[in-house]
C-alpha cells in the first residue's frame, strides 16, 4: 500500500472491513481505495472512499429467493471514511458489462485487502473481454454530465475540473492503446504534450487541487475549457471502435465458483 493514506487511518479501515465481515457473515475478497486518493488529485479534507467485494457461505446463494436477497453492503460516513461493498455475484455481473467503478477497482494501487485470488483472476479475464466501447460511452457520459453542470460558469469547483479532464483523457488512453485505462491521473497526463498551454494549466490546477477544500471554488480555466469543448464536440458522433472483445459466463462463473468454495 502506498504511504498516502495515514498509518492511523488504514487501521481504523482495516477494523471497519473485519466488523463489516463479522457482522454480515462474510468475507472480503478484495478492497481498495477508490475515488480522488486513488487518482492522485486529493484535496486535504477529501474522503476515504474504501470499496471492497464480498462472498457469503456458499449455501446463501442456494436459495429461492435469490434475487431478492440484498447484495451491497453500505455504511454512513464516519471520520471521512466512506467504506461500501459488492456481492461477488453482483460485481461479476456487472464485471461482464466492463463496468467501469469496477474496472477501476482493479487497478486501484492502494490496496487494504486482497485474498490472492480474486482479483488476481479478474484482471487476467479483463486483460481479453474488456470492451472498449462501453468503456469510451461510459467516460464521455461522465465528462459531458460534469462539464454541463459545473464548468461553464465564471466561478468552478475545481475538483470538477478533474471529474472531466480525467474522462476525456481516458478515452484519449481507449482510443490509443485499446486497454482499460490506468486510474492515476499522472499517468493519463502524459497524453498531453509537455510543456504545452494545456500542460502547464493542467500542472497549476493540480498544485491548486492538492491544497484547496473539497468545495472550493475559482476563476474557470479558458485552456482546460478549450480542451473540454473540442474533445466533447468531437466524441458527439462516436460510433464505436468495435474491438469485438467480449466476457463470457464460462470464466466468470468459474471466478464465482473458485470463491465461494
Amino acid at each position: 500500500m502506498e504511504k498516502i493514506i495515514p498509518r492511523e487511518i488504514e487501521q481504523q479501515i482495516q477494523q471497519r472491513i473485519e466488523a463489516a465481515e463479522k457482522e454480515h457473515g462474510v468475507k472480503v475478497l478484495y478492497a481498495v481505495e477508490s475515488g480522488s486518493r486513488a487518482w492522485g488529485f486529493a484535496s486535504p479534507n477529501s474522503d476515504y472512499d474504501v470499496r471492497f467485494i464480498y462472498a457469503h457461505p456458499k449455501d446463501w446463494y442456494v436459495a429461492v429467493n435469490l434475487e431478492e436477497k440484498r447484495d451491497v453492503i453500505e455504511y454512513p460516513i464516519v471520520d471521512e471514511i466512506d467504506i461500501s461493498g459488492w456481492d461477488v455475484r453482483k460485481a461479476l455481473k456487472l464485471f461482464k458489462k466492463s463496468n467501469p467503478s469496477f474496472v477501476e477497482w482493479l487497478q486501484s494501487s492502494i490496496v487494504y485487502r486482497d485474498d490472492g485470488v480474486f482479483a488476481r483472476t479478474a484482471r487476467e479475464i479483463l486483460s481479453s473481454s474488456y470492451s472498449v466501447d462501453k468503456g469510451i460511452y461510459h467516460y464521455r457520459s461522465m465528462a459531458k454530465t460534469n462539464y454541463r453542470g459545473y464548468l461553464r460558469k465564471p466561478m468552478v469547483p475545481l475538483k470538477k475540473y478533474f471529474y472531466v479532464l480525467r474522462p476525456l483523457l481516458s478515452i484519449l488512453w481507449l482510443e490509443k492503446e485499446g486497454t482499460p485505462a490506468p486510474i492515476e491521473f499522472d499517468k493519463l497526463r502524459m497524453l498531453v504534450e509537455t510543456g504545452s498551454e494545456l500542460d502547464y494549466a493542467i500542472t497549476e490546477l493540480i498544485k491548486r487541487k492538492k491544497l484547496a477544500l473539497e468545495k472550493e471554488v475559482a476563476p474557470a480555466v479558458p485552456v482546460i475549457n478549450r480542451f473540454i469543448t473540442t474533445q466533447l464536440e468531437r466524441l458527439e458522433s462516436y460510433a464505436g471502435l468495435d474491438y469485438g472483445n467480449s466476457f463470457d459466463y464460462q470464466s466468470l462463473n468459474a471466478l464465482f465458483h473458485q470463491v465461494v468454495n
